[in-house]
């Protein structure tokens, strides 16, 4: 199968250098500019699957950059990844806005960033069925709704596979039980905030049978955090 095509834009040569080779690590091909001048000129080169994209760059910025693509009928459908050190949620929502199909802040970790990355390919179709999730030696599966561990096959209820996905995909970072609740059961649900620690106990229990309970980590006073840390 052919590799996925990412163009990775970001001024700052270190960094540049240092997600070019995560993502090659990744098997993922890469070309990278330091600015969108440049990154335009590559993209009638070659057609990128995804943009990872430094929001302040040297003359255009990035976020405006987005906003372009997105308007334009040859490059609209191109995912775009927003990579920034502005976390404020202002600027999220922004970015969001103008057509950004994820944000990461600074500083990410790598596996962070290639999960984001391979589930937004997931949802734009461009993974096909051959998509995977693997993280502290859990495969998950989206096409086939199916997880395994060691070989062995998990049985999960919808629901704590859409929270085991979620964890799988946003590795590293603490979220709150209000977030979790909007990342898991929608923005419109409206279960109590008790509910996500019942369903976390759940997923423990599962995962304690096959080793992996220690992955989820309570982090007292705010929520829970998915990691192979401790």
């Amino acid at each position: 199968m052919t590799a996925i095509n990412v163009l990775v834009v970001e001024d700052e040569d270190a960094i540049r250098e240092m997600l070019g080779m995560v993502l090659e690590q990744a098997e993922f091909s890469v070309q990278a500019a330091p600015d969108t001048q440049r990154a335009q000129s590559l993209m009638t080169e070659h057609m990128p699957d995804l943009i990872v994209l430094d929001w302040m760059l040297p003359g255009l910025s990035g976020v405006e950059w987005a906003r372009r693509l997105k308007k334009d009928k040859e490059y609209g459908e191109i995912p775009i990844i927003m990579v920034t050190a502005r976390g404020e949620e202002e600027d999220k929502i922004r970015g969001l806005d103008v057509g950004a199909d994820d944000y990461v802040s600074k500083p990410f970790s790598p596996r962070e960033l290639i999960a984001r990355i391979r589930a937004v390919l997931r949802r734009s179709g461009k993974l096909g069925k051959s998509g995977r999730i693997e993280f502290g030696g859990i495969v998950l599966f989206p096409d086939e709704h199916r997880v395994i561990i060691a070989d062995n096959p998990v049985a999960l209820s919808p629901t704590e596979y859409r929270l085991l996905e979620f964890f799988l995909t946003h590795p590293d970072k603490v979220y709150s039980r209000s977030q979790l609740l909007d990342q898991v059961w929608g923005r419109s649900s409206f279960i109590e905030e008790r509910t996500v620690d019942v369903h976390i106990r759940r997923l423990r229990k599962i995962l304690s049978e096959h080793g992996r309970e220690d992955l989820i980590q309570t982090v007292r006073g705010f929520g829970y955090r998915f990691s192979e840390q401790t």
